[in-house]
């Protein structure tokens, strides 16, 4: 596997550790950052992309494709007005994350190390966007 692919199948899996954590863990993670659930879809849409790519390249199964469509799916399907709502409060708020949260479990349990992944690291918010 070369290092790009690598980089991109870490942060495939980062994300899903992500959405697949405990409702206070997720809201933990966000803390104050001041992200909207249209970031989430964006951010499951690029997953579900780069998982396109890792599959034609033997890094992922079909089978995770299959689970990384389900969530890009299930966020695109996200009412267009809940999209500018804060990720952290919809993360209550909507059970469409239950799915969300369900279906990024399923692919972690795939993984063949099945060591548990950490949180992604967290990124300082920009002072920009305050």
């Amino acid at each position: 596997m070369d290092l790009n692919d690598e980089h991109w199948r870490t942060w495939t899996h980062r994300f899903l550790a992500l959405l697949a954590a405990d409702l206070p863990d997720q809201q933990a993670w966000l803390g104050e950052r001041r992200l909207t659930v249209q970031s989430a879809v964006e951010e499951a849409e690029f997953a579900r992309s780069i998982a396109e790519g890792l599959t034609d390249r033997g890094v992922l199964t079909p089978g995770h494709l299959h689970t990384l469509r389900a969530v890009a799916r299930r966020t695109c399907a996200l009412d267009a007005t809940a999209r500018t709502a804060s990720w952290a409060d919809s993360l209550a708020a909507d059970p469409a994350w239950d799915e969300v949260r369900t279906l990024a479990r399923g692919f972690l349990r795939t993984l063949p190390d099945d060591l548990p992944l950490p949180l992604p690291r967290p990124v300082p918010p920009n002072p920009g966007d305050r």
